[in-house]
């Protein structure tokens, strides 16, 4: 039985998947939004969406986790300076998935994150 693991695996390992989350994070905040499959949209909003909340109350203590989370102190930067006091005022839902078509590939649903504006 699957109960309490909502997680999706990607076909990686647990490290795979934590690199595979920062990488996406990262590109996401430093352009604003980010296509990709609908899947690895949806599982990086929620990380996402936390990371601007914490971001909204600057303190040397949420500096530091951001960091530890994205492992980009430029991004962190950005995401602290530029980013959160966008939001100040906004109690939550900072990003919107547009899902697209399919990729001509291999046919997978494509989804756009983005901030919302």
């Amino acid at each position: 039985m699957r109960h309490h693991n909502q997680n999706r695996k990607f076909g990686r390992t647990r490290d795979g998947r934590k690199a595979l989350l920062r990488s996406l994070s990262r590109s996401f905040f430093l352009h604003g939004e980010i296509k990709t499959t609908e899947a690895k949209a949806k599982e990086i909003r929620p990380f996402v969406e936390k990371l601007i909340s914490k971001a909204r109350k600057d303190s040397l203590h949420v500096r530091r986790t951001i960091v530890s989370r994205i492992r980009d102190e430029k991004v962190a930067k950005n995401l602290i300076s530029s980013i959160a006091p966008r939001f100040a005022s906004r109690p939550g839902g900072y990003t919107r998935i547009v899902k697209l078509g399919r990729r001509k590939g291999d046919a997978s649903k494509m989804a756009i994150i983005q901030l919302v504006d």
